[in-house]
């Protein structure tokens, strides 16, 4: 199968079709959607079950969450990283405050965990909360050409402050790491869009 770089979309269908378009990118492919739909699925079931066969002592509240949380996560970073999610969410008139903006609304996600699974850790809310937020900031304002490479040496930042400067949710070991390459590698990179080129 041959590929063209290809920024054009179609218009985002009516109905909740249309809602999954500005979710997802309008003119997903089938193998986006496979890829997106297996590697979701999988994540909101491996990584619940793997907590609790380390006995986490979760709730029920604990564990809904977690499977939210993986779901939400896990989809984020494939999703966000297909062409045509590219194609959706860095087209003409997306411009950094848009991009930021989907950034920053998950520091929600970091409060939940640090409410539900960290007993309401504030060192950790505003740390990473911190570091998410500059990170970005930081990639944004990254020339172009340079904005993979630094997004990646901050990725590997965010790791080892995950490690050494806190240290891992016992159970949610995988949620920076997974938040962090949702967020600063698949959503913010503009990257260019391979499609099937079908003549």
């Amino acid at each position: 199968m041959t590929v063209k770089i290809n920024w054009d979309y179609p218009p985002p269908r009516r109905g909740l079709s249309g809602f999954l378009d500005r979710f997802i990118g309008p003119g997903t492919t089938g193998g986006e959607l496979w890829v997106i739909v297996v590697f979701t699925i999988a994540a909101g079931v491996i990584l619940p079950l793997c907590a609790s066969l380390r006995d986490v002592n979760w709730t029920a509240t604990q564990y809904v969450f977690a499977i939210i949380l993986a779901l939400d996560m896990a989809g984020g970073i494939v999703t966000n990283a297909t062409s045509s999610a590219k194609r959706w969410y860095h087209r003409a008139g997306q411009g950094a405050w848009s991009l930021f903006f989907f950034v920053a609304l998950h520091i929600i996600h970091i409060f939940i965990v640090a409410w539900l699974f960290r007993s309401m850790d504030w060192q950790f809310m505003v740390i990473m909360s911190t570091c998410l937020l500059c990170m970005a900031i930081v990639i944004l304002r990254t020339p172009l050409y340079l904005q993979r490479p630094v997004a990646l040496c901050l990725f590997a930042v965010s790791l080892v402050i995950d490690s050494y400067v806190l240290t891992p949710t016992y159970g949610l070991e995988w949620f920076i790491p997974f938040l962090f390459l949702k967020l600063l590698i698949s959503h913010l990179l503009r990257e260019e869009p391979y499609m099937p080129d079908r003549g």
